[in-house]
């Protein structure tokens, strides 16, 4: 939902953003469905290297992988110990088998790469080129109306948020660990959510007064060029190699 990437001038930035939802779409299908450890690896190396190529602030790139390793880090606080495999060691009287340490290896490093790839691609194209770019794709238009107007608006209900949370200080409210405590926020919670619906309301006979028909326009126009042709065959050529070499294994 932060668009400071997408104001570069690389040439992943530059690319068609239909090529880019195409190749991310494809590239996180085949890590998701691959086991092998050297096919995942050569995922993650390929995706730091887009990322490499994006030339993506590093400080912008841990900003957005830190919320995902969080994530993994819980589940690297189960799957060792709950995983049925060989027993590497014990901690207490918790077995840490192979097969958990291994798995949970697996869901980092695919998870990671998939990340990478979603960074440099898509979070360096700008929202709303993104969106247009999704029609264009054949994507059903409510999807990308609910993409558009999420981001759109939840930095509104953000701020409704905001002061719905300020009014409750302000009268003195205190959060601890009690019942009034969790009933305050399930009131707050409500009001959010009534209040959502009431300005979506606004929003939609705004829209139908000014002769809303459930059309997408977009002034920009997408035309494939050369940069974007070599780059398809390329990311396709390493998608179909890692796949390969997957398919080659399980065979």
């Amino acid at each position: 939902m932060i668009e400071e990437l997408s104001n570069g001038d690389s040439l992943i930035q530059s690319l068609d953003p239909r090529v880019k939802i195409v190749l991310v779409f494809l590239f996180s299908i085949v890590v998701a469905v691959s086991n092998r450890l050297p096919v995942i690896m050569w995922a993650l190396a390929l995706g730091l290297l887009i990322v490499l190529s994006a030339r993506v602030p590093a400080k912008e790139l841990l900003r957005r992988l830190i919320p995902v390793n969080m994530l993994i880090v819980f589940l690297w606080l189960f799957l060792p110990f709950t995983f049925a495999g060989k027993t590497l060691f014990y901690i207490g009287s918790l077995p840490v088998t192979r097969e958990g340490v291994m798995y949970a290896t697996s869901i980092s490093i695919k998870s990671n790469a998939m990340m990478l790839m979603l960074i440099a691609l898509v979070a360096t194209t700008s929202i709303f080129t993104l969106g247009h770019a999704m029609h264009k794709l054949g994507i059903p238009k409510k999807i990308v109306h609910l993409f558009f107007f999420t981001f759109r608006y939840i930095h509104v209900i953000h701020r409704e948020y905001v002061r719905l949370l300020n009014s409750m200080k302000i009268r003195g409210f205190k959060p601890k660990n009690n019942l009034h405590t969790y009933r305050s926020f399930a009131y707050m919670v409500g009001m959010l959510l009534v209040r959502s619906f009431d300005r979506a309301q606004r929003v939609h006979n705004a829209m139908m007064c000014r002769g809303y028909k459930g059309k997408l326009y977009s002034l920009k126009k997408f035309s494939l060029k050369g940069r974007d042709v070599i780059s398809i065959v390329l990311m396709l050529a390493v998608i179909i190699v890692l796949g390969v070499m997957e398919w080659k294994k399980m065979n």
